[in-house]
C-alpha cells in the first residue's frame, strides 16, 4: 500500500463548489492536481474560482511566505478526459452531482484506469460508501471524505469507512485530511470507523428537512407566502436565511436527492414533500436555475420578513439535531458527544446540539413527540437516550 509521503498526484473529479474547493486546498498542501469535469467551460470556471480563492488568501497574508498564486496554479492541470487524467493518480477525490448511479460509475472508471495503489475518496453527503464501492475493482481502497463549503474556510473533514475499506486506507486519509490547510486554523480530520449515511453533520441536519417539508406543504395548502415561513425561522435576525431561501441557495435538487437517499437507507418518513417534488418536476432548483421558492433571476431576492405565519418553530430543528446526535451515540457511530459538537462548529459554524440539549432534553422530547403525532412522521419521535437524558454522561 502507498505511503502517505509518496502521494504526489491528486485528481479531483467535479469542478463545482466542492470540487474546486478541494482542489484549491490540495494545491496549497503542495500536491500536483488535475481538475476534471465533463465540459471545458465547467473546468475553466472551476480553475478561475481556484485562482480567485488563492488570491483572497494571499491578500490576507495566509498563503505562505514566498508562495505566489501563480506558483500553485502551475501545479494544476485541467481535463475533460477522466480515463486519461487518472492514469498516474495516487489519490482521487470525487465531488460530482449527488446521484448514486453517477458516483458509482465514476468510482468504477477511476479504479479500472488508475494505478493499483490509488485511493478513491467520495465527498458524498448522503450515500453509503459501501454502495458506491460495491462494483469497483478495489473496494478496500474506496472511502468517504466529506468536506464543508467553502472548503478553504471550514476546518473540518469527516472520513468514513465503507464495509470493505481497509484500516490502512482510513489511516492515510485521516493523515491527508490533517495535511490539507484551512484559513482559520488546523483542519479537524475526523475518523469514523462505522458507516452512517450522511456521516455525522448531515446525519444531524437532514432529518430537519422532514419537518421543513411538512411546513412547506402546509404553507402551500393555506396559501401562506414563503417569506412568512422564513420570518418564523428568525431569518435576518437569528439566522441569515430561513428554510425557503436556504433551500434555494443550496439547491432544491440537493435537498431532494438527500431526502430520497435517506428515504432508501433510513426511513420512508424522509420522502420529499409535495412542494419540493413540484419544484423538481418543474425544473426550479433555486438560485442555480433562477427560480425556486423565490425568483433569483435578478440576484438575491429581497425577502419581506415583516410578518410571521406562526407555523414554523425553529426550536424543533434543535430538538431534531439532539435526537439524531443521541441516535449516533446509541448506534456506536461515535463514543461521545464532544466530537459531534466539534464537527458542527468547525464544519457548519453552528454550535452542536448537546450544550443546549443538556438543559432542554425533556422539553425537546415533548416537542418531538407532539410534532411526530401532528405530522405522522414517527421517525421524529425522541429516542430512548434523548428522553432519559443519559447522554449527559457520554461527553468523552
Amino acid at each position: 500500500m502507498l505511503d502517505i509521503n509518496k502521494i504526489k498526484n491528486i485528481c479531483v473529479v467535479g469542478a463545482g463548489i466542492m470540487g474546486h474547493g478541494i482542489a484549491q486546498v490540495a494545491l496549497m498542501a503542495g500536491y500536483n492536481v488535475i481538475l476534471i469535469d465533463l465540459k471545458e467551460e465547467i473546468v475553466d470556471n472551476g480553475f478561475k474560482k481556484i485562482e480567485e480563492g488563492l488570491e483572497r488568501i494571499k491578500n490576507k497574508g495566509k498563503l505562505g511566505v514566498g508562495i505566489s498564486t501563480d506558483d500553485l496554479l502551475r501545479n494544476c492541470a485541467k481535463s475533460i478526459d477522466l480515463i486519461s487524467a487518472v492514469k498516474d493518480a495516487d489519490f482521487v477525490f470525487e465531488a460530482v452531482v449527488e446521484k448514486i448511479e453517477i458516483k458509482k460509475k465514476v468510482c468504477n472508471l477511476v479504479m479500472q484506469n488508475s494505478l493499483s495503489h490509488c485511493i478513491f475518496a467520495s465527498n458524498t453527503s448522503t450515500f453509503r460508501i459501501t454502495e458506491i464501492a460495491e462494483e469497483s475493482k478495489r473496494p478496500e481502497q474506496v472511502i468517504g471524505m466529506h468536506f464543508f463549503p467553502p472548503v478553504a474556510n471550514q476546518c473540518c473533514v469527516e472520513i468514513m469507512k465503507g464495509e470493505r475499506t481497509s484500516d490502512e486506507v482510513l489511516d492515510i486519509c485521516v493523515a491527508i485530511g490533517e495535511k490539507l490547510p484551512c484559513v482559520k486554523g488546523n483542519r479537524l480530520s475526523v475518523r469514523i470507523e462505522k458507516e452512517s449515511p450522511g456521516f455525522i453533520a448531515n446525519r444531524l441536519l437532514i432529518p430537519s428537512l422532514i419537518y421543513s417539508n411538512w411546513i412547506f406543504d402546509q404553507a402551500y395548502e393555506k396559501d401562506i407566502p414563503w417569506e412568512q415561513i422564513d420570518a418564523d425561522a428568525g431569518a435576518g435576525q437569528l439566522i441569515a436565511m430561513g428554510p425557503c431561501q436556504l433551500n434555494d441557495y443550496l439547491g432544491i435538487d440537493v435537498s431532494y436527492n438527500s431526502l430520497k437517499s435517506y428515504e432508501k437507507y433510513i426511513s420512508p418518513d424522509f420522502a420529499p414533500g409535495k412542494v419540493l417534488t413540484k419544484l423538481i418536476t418543474e425544473g426550479n432548483f433555486g438560485k442555480k436555475t433562477g427560480k425556486g421558492f423565490y425568483d433569483w433571476t435578478t440576484g438575491r431576492p429581497n425577502v419581506n420578513l415583516s410578518k410571521k405565519a406562526g407555523l414554523f418553530n425553529p426550536e424543533i430543528h434543535l430538538a431534531i439535531q439532539l435526537n439524531e446526535g443521541c441516535k449516533l451515540l446509541e448506534e456506536g457511530i461515535v463514543s461521545g458527544y464532544k466530537i459531534i459538537d466539534e464537527i458542527m462548529l468547525k464544519g457548519t459554524n453552528m454550535p452542536g446540539p448537546f450544550s443546549a440539549g443538556k438543559l432542554n432534553f425533556e422539553k425537546w422530547s415533548k416537542l418531538l413527540e407532539d410534532v411526530a403525532e401532528k405530522t405522522g412522521k414517527n421517525y421524529l419521535n425522541p429516542c430512548k437516550l434523548m428522553k432519559s437524558g443519559n447522554f449527559v454522561k457520554m461527553r468523552r
